[in-house]
């Protein structure tokens, strides 16, 4: 197994812990994001409502898809940027100086070119998760009339959406998506300039040996709570930054309201709601998209490390 592929694999399993441990807080951001003005709620109004109309299980709609698509977006993205990253770092000449680090363009580069891809081959994940989230299926039982509200399956919410707009619809909110692309991509340049902040300022605090290197200052040496303030303060950056996208892209996918494209949509919400419309939902979803880059970067790198080891272990086995 090369690199790229535990880099995959490594996101996956990360991304899908770091999921689990914060969806409620995806659940109630992504129905705050496509609701009108009157409807916003705070934080605490938003799990009280889904308690009493839902129960718990409502706080968790539409996690299978989530874990799915998290694990499929993660993968991609990260077996696409590894190899990005392989072949800039190849085509380097020889006499560079950083013979294993991006510069920002180049990070720029593989974040843009692996961010598109995986937003290409996942939007129709996202989108049935969306539907998922923010629907609900009503059904009559019995002679009494009573009404009983489910929550669709992935498989319910994806037939509904063909349907309806056929298989293009899986796509909706594929524009905006789009763009969100830079979302990675100036989290993970935010994340690697704060590694060489933090990693620079060590080095001056401990001085430099007579060999023109620092022990243990290394991108090795970063601590597991190192890893998690960084990737929680790139991350707030990222999604304070594009928040308003992410409210047309989740309106979009959920189709709950018809936009003829993201600009438009960006100047309706500004006439009809105000600036807060476009900031519905923001605090349930800095909150999450913070924690789960925070537990992500954790335990990802924690994954790949136990994975190489692994990989290390099985070849000296064979070798003996």
């Amino acid at each position: 197994m090369g690199d790229s592929a535990i880099h995959a694999l490594a996101g996956s399993v990360g991304g899908c812990v770091s999921m689990a441990l914060t969806y409620p807080l995806v659940n109630l951001s992504t129905r705050a994001a496509v609701q009108t003005k009157k409807e916003h709620l705070t934080i605490p109004q938003a799990i009280a409502k889904t308690l009493k109309e839902e129960g718990v299980a409502g706080l968790y709609s539409g996690l299978s898809s989530s874990l799915f698509g998290i694990a499929v977006t993660n993968g991609v993205y990260y077996a696409f940027y590894e190899e990005t990253r392989s072949i800039l770092i190849g085509r380097r000449p020889k006499t560079s100086t950083s013979p294993s680090a991006l510069s920002t363009s180049e990070g720029i580069i593989a974040g843009l070119l692996a961010g598109s891809i995986t937003t290409l081959v996942t939007n129709p994940i996202w989108t049935v998760q969306t539907a998922q989230s923010t629907r609900a299926i009503t059904l009559r039982e019995g002679d009494d009339g009573k009404v009983k509200k489910i929550k669709p399956s992935g498989l319910e919410a994806a037939r509904e959406i063909i349907v309806k707009d056929g298989i293009k619809g899986l796509w909706r909110g594929i524009g905006p998506a789009l763009v969100l692309v830079i979302n990675p991509v100036i989290q993970y340049t935010t994340f690697e300039r704060l590694v060489s902040v933090l990693l620079t300022y060590r080095i001056a605090k401990k001085g430099i040996t007579s060999t023109g290197t620092t022990a243990g200052t290394g991108r090795s040496s970063l601590s597991d709570w190192d890893m998690f303030m960084l990737g929680a303060v790139s991350k707030l950056v990222a999604t304070g930054g594009t928040y308003p996208y992410i409210v047309v892209k989740s309106r979009l996918q959920a189709a709950t309201h018809k936009y003829e494209s993201s600009v438009k949509a960006i100047l309706h919400i500004l006439k009809s709601e105000g600036l807060s419309g476009l900031y519905a939902g923001l605090l349930p979803k800095l909150i999450q998209s913070v924690l789960t880059a925070a537990f992500m970067f954790v335990a990802q790198r924690r994954i790949y490390e136990a994975v190489k080891k692994v990989r290390i272990i099985s070849s000296s086995v064979r070798l003996n």
